[in-house]
Formats: C-alpha cells, structure tokens, sequence
C-alpha cells in the first residue's frame, strides 16, 4: 500500500460547505475519500487528452432498428474499426427502439472518431462516450 501523505487545503467557508454536503449526499466516508475521487477523475480526463497509449471506453448508443440500413452500417463500422471492440450488449427497449453498448479499447482520437461515426448515423437517437482509465496511483 502506498504511504499516505496529509496536506492542508484552503478553501472559502462556502466551496467547503458544499464539498461537505456532497460527502453527505454521495455517502464518502471523509473529505479524504472524495479528493482522492475527484483527483483521479481528473487524472482520467487529461489522460483522455494527452495519452498515446491504450484507454477504454465505452459507447451507449440508442437507435431505432426499423431505420434502413442503420444496423448493417452499425456492423460495417464496428468490423472496419481500428480500435478493439471487447464485447457488446444489446438491449430490445421496446418495440421500436434498442440499446447498445460497446466496450471499446484504443487510442483515445480512435475511439473518439469511432463513435462519432457511430453517433452520426441515420437512426441514432442517443450516443454517448464514456470515457475510462485506470488512473496510476
């Protein structure tokens, strides 16, 4: 285990009082646990913006299934992808509608143009990248 280190901050009574009121709502255990959370967080974010090497993401996407082509353009995309596609999910919303997600893994422009196309097909209603990383701490 890494050896813990304290520093102060200082903050103004009120950017304090509601860093307390989100370790309440949010259930932290201390002040602690939620800068270390918002510090990683950050570290993911720049990694997203600075790193040549592998991340994860994933893409949720909703589309409506009876729109021509839009799954068949949805399998080229993803069988043409320069980045990996680790699996897939797909939901039946309703009788219109389906949910997928894909776990996807890369370079960050890579997967960002990855689901950009995806998320500018004909059909597609909602897209959204989740960016991940494993920050190294």
């Amino acid at each position: 285990m890494d050896e813990i280190i304290r520093f102060s901050v200082s903050l103004p009574k009120s950017l304090l009082d509601e860093l307390d009121k989100k370790i309440a709502e949010q259930g932290y255990a201390s002040r602690s646990e939620l800068t270390r959370d918002l510090i990683r967080e950050k570290m993911v974010k720049d990694s997203w913006e600075t790193s040549s090497g592998e991340l994860v993401g994933v893409l949720t996407v909703i589309y409506t299934h009876h729109q021509n082509e839009l799954v068949v353009k949805m399998l080229e995309l993803e069988h043409d992808a320069d980045i990996k596609i680790v699996c897939t999910t797909h939901i039946h919303i309703d009788h219109h509608n389906c949910l997928e997600t894909l776990v996807l893994r890369g370079e960050a422009d890579k997967i960002k143009r990855f689901s950009d196309r995806i998320s500018g097909l004909k059909g597609v209603k909602f897209a959204e990248l989740t960016k991940a990383a494993v920050p190294h701490t």
